[in-house]
């Protein structure tokens, strides 16, 4: 079993790809860290018992004024900076994964079944997917989320989801489009499956692989997006940590000489985004039979 393990072609293209290893190990720290994260940052940022204004824009550790127990400095309400960043993961991925499940799932319906009975159903849904493409997927998001009285996570994976189904919907669609043609499909109708059976023992299994390409590189822009929305300040509220949130109160004191709040969310925010892409082409590639490694 070990042995055939090793010989696996996937695991031998991912152990010579450094690219690939990492972009996952990178994803990996990234989840573990939002995951256990109450045992690894030295402050809760959002216990108003253990926050205090006292430790109002402390500089990183290494610096003038520094202090040992906020490594990367604090913001502007005496919060560590990095507590705030691990906690801050927390947000990015439950929006980003929250998004590919439900858009994923909703999509690849959509396409599964408008690619087999074709017709007025997938003319509908088609023309639906149109009108959603022409517009972008981040102002669908802010005029949903300037619509809903609430505002929150849940809140801002609806809003996106309201227009991010339709590429994983046209990718379902044409995949089985280009599969219900083979020869064990035309086959299995033949011998009188009914399209239960069709569909899910013989249409679906050998049409989903181009998915989770989409799904992998969706999740780098969903985590993006819901950062840009709260940027703007029109997506998770204050009460809730947010990469972007924190970017969009640092850069109201860079010019004062406070890098710090701007250059570390942004530092892992990059590296967050960067691992998922990285990944995501190692997949393409190796799901992907027309390219050559």
């Amino acid at each position: 079993m070990i042995e055939k393990f090793s010989k696996s072609k996937i695991i031998y293209h991912y152990l010579h790809d450094l690219s690939a290893i990492i972009g996952s190990l990178l994803l990996v720290l990234s989840i573990l860290s939002a995951i256990f994260a109450p045992m690894l940052v030295p402050q809760n940022p959002y216990d108003l018992e253990k926050v205090s204004l006292e430790h109002f824009l402390t500089p990183p550790a290494w610096m003038e004024g520094g202090s040992a127990q906020f490594p990367l400095g604090t913001d502007d309400q005496g919060r560590c900076v990095l507590s705030t960043i691990i906690y801050g993961f927390r947000t990015s991925l439950i929006v980003g994964f929250g998004v590919v499940i439900v858009a994923g799932i909703f999509g690849v319906i959509i396409g599964l079944f408008a690619g087999y009975y074709g017709g007025i159903l997938d003319a509908v849904s088609m023309r639906l997917a149109d009108i959603f493409f022409s517009f972008s997927t981040t102002l669908i998001a802010i005029l949903m989320l300037g619509l809903f009285k609430q505002r929150g996570v849940l809140i801002v994976i609806v809003a996106i989801c309201i227009a991010d189904w339709v590429k994983y919907a046209r990718t379902m669609r044409g995949s089985v489009l280009e599969v219900k043609e083979e020869a064990y499909i035309i086959a299995a109708k033949a011998t009188g499956a009914n399209d239960l059976r069709i569909l899910s023992k013989h249409l679906f299994p050998n049409a989903i692989p181009p998915i989770f390409v989409i799904l992998a590189v969706d999740l780098a822009v969903a985590i993006m997006l819901e950062a840009t929305l709260s940027f703007l300040g029109v997506g998770v509220p204050l009460t809730e940590p947010s990469l972007g949130m924190m970017i969009a109160i640092g850069k109201n004191y860079i010019y004062a000489g406070m890098w710090w709040l701007v250059l570390f969310p942004a530092a892992a925010l990059f590296l967050l985004v960067i691992g998922i892409n990285l990944f995501a082409d190692w997949l393409r590639e190796e799901l992907n039979p027309r390219i050559e490694r």
